[in-house]
């Protein structure tokens, strides 16, 4: 059955996305380029930041004092409704930070603020029409349908919802109403089979119950 553009990725999903960007079959093209993409990618998948604001960010947003930095603090001017917000980084995303500080950022130390994704010019970072078709494409190669950047913010958003409050999920996506919020507490294909997925657990637990009650009356 064909996947909805709108339905958050699963995370088997997520994971083959993600290697895709970071190892695509018979890459031909400087290994850096797929780090980056790879990094942009687990950025919005792990913090629910917008394409937008992806675009805006600086190294030193996500490399200061000679380590990956421990939150991502969205500030007010790159924030679509103009309020700074921050975010928790995780483990995963602070290793692929210290490789982009490896390969990408450590000859700009002296370059004052430069911007943390670029083709060639660290003063012209990627438009966010770039990134749309980075993730479009790879999206193709690997899940076999274009997706949209803006669909791993959802998945990220939704992927929050199942574990916190939606005041913490408001907070962290930048949301300034709740309102907004709410469309991640709508139930979707993932939530039904979780739910299916546990009323079969209950039945195969019952059945044993049931037949081991034969047993001991047996």
């Amino acid at each position: 059955m064909s996947r909805s553009n709108t339905e958050p990725l699963t995370p088997k999903e997520c994971s083959k996305l993600l290697a895709h960007l970071a190892h695509p079959p018979g890459g031909e093209l400087d290994p850096r380029l797929y780090h980056r993409n790879f990094t942009m990618a687990l950025i919005m998948l792990d913090t629910g930041c917008r394409v937008g604001e992806l675009v805006q960010l600086h190294r030193d947003q996500l490399w200061f004092a000679s380590a990956a930095v421990g939150a991502l603090a969205i500030s007010a001017d790159q924030a679509k409704n103009h309020s700074e917000r921050t975010i928790p980084i995780t483990a995963r995303l602070s290793n692929a930070i210290e490789n982009m500080q490896r390969w990408w950022w450590s000859e700009l130390m002296d370059h004052g603020t430069p911007f943390a994704f670029y083709k060639t010019e660290y003063t012209a970072p990627l438009t966010t029409r770039q990134v749309q078709r980075i993730i479009s494409t790879a999206g193709k190669a690997s899940l076999g349908r274009p997706i949209h950047p803006h669909l791993l913010r959802h998945t990220f958003a939704t992927r929050l919802m199942s574990i916190t409050s939606m005041r913490v999920v408001q907070q962290l996506l930048g949301h300034s109403s709740i309102t907004s919020t709410q469309i991640y507490t709508h139930p979707n294909n993932v939530d039904y089979q979780k739910a299916i997925d546990k009323l079969n657990e209950t039945d195969e637990n019952l059945q044993i119950k049931m037949n081991l009650s034969r047993d001991v009356n047996a």
